[in-house]
């Protein structure tokens, strides 16, 4: 090796040894971080699970069902259709739940058409209420589990689109049938743990 190179990687080396420390210090640093407020990671998961199904709902359902080219159907497995968006959502939700950290979000309703998808809990009762009276305010809270503390926010979920209110409104298990576009119909429940597991 020529004197050039050798004095090439004995500089390059000192720089990797000197930079060394500060990488694994900025490393250091991110962990012990307070972090992004829970209410905030609940607002970018909402926006997330809302975007994926408000694209399913409008651009899948609305334009291929009434063309003819597909159909929607709440046996869609064994009908070869679509879900609904309400299963859509269910579907991406235990896959969520089972590749991540222990996050969950479903629907729930005063006039769930499932039983399932009736309040839970107080605070998943609780949170109803106060979306259906508010809207624009989602509802906040802990939830005690096995697992320890999660955190827990409602939103409003609205009818976005005709074909949501249609099927609500028509369907033999409905409980009300008058909802109307921009209505509450019930609400978004998204959690995830307070600490890591």
């Amino acid at each position: 090796m020529t004197k050039k190179a050798l004095t090439w990687i004995a500089g390059l080396t000192t720089l990797a040894v000197l930079a060394t420390p500060n990488v694994f210090a900025v490393n250091k640093n991110l962990d012990s971080q307070a972090g992004i407020p829970p209410r905030i990671v609940a607002d970018y998961l909402r926006a997330v699970v809302m975007a994926h199904r408000h694209f399913y709902t409008l651009q899948i359902i609305n334009r291929l069902v009434p063309e003819g080219k597909v159909a929607v159907s709440e046996n869609w497995r064994t009908a070869h259709a679509l879900p609904l968006p309400v299963q859509f959502l269910q579907e991406t939700s235990e896959i969520a739940e089972l590749t991540g950290p222990n996050v969950r979000y479903h629907l729930i309703s005063q006039w769930p058409i499932k039983k399932d998808n009736a309040p839970a809990n107080e605070f998943e009762r609780k949170g109803l209420e106060a979306v259906q009276a508010y809207p624009n305010k989602p509802y906040f809270g802990t939830i005690a589990s096995d697992g320890g503390q999660l955190f827990g926010a409602v939103y409003a979920d609205v009818a976005v689109t005709k074909a949501c209110i249609e099927c609500h409104n028509s369907h033999p298990n409905t409980s009300k049938s008058d909802f109307k576009l921009g209505e509450v119909m019930g609400g978004l429940v998204i959690s995830f743990p307070l600490s890591r597991q």
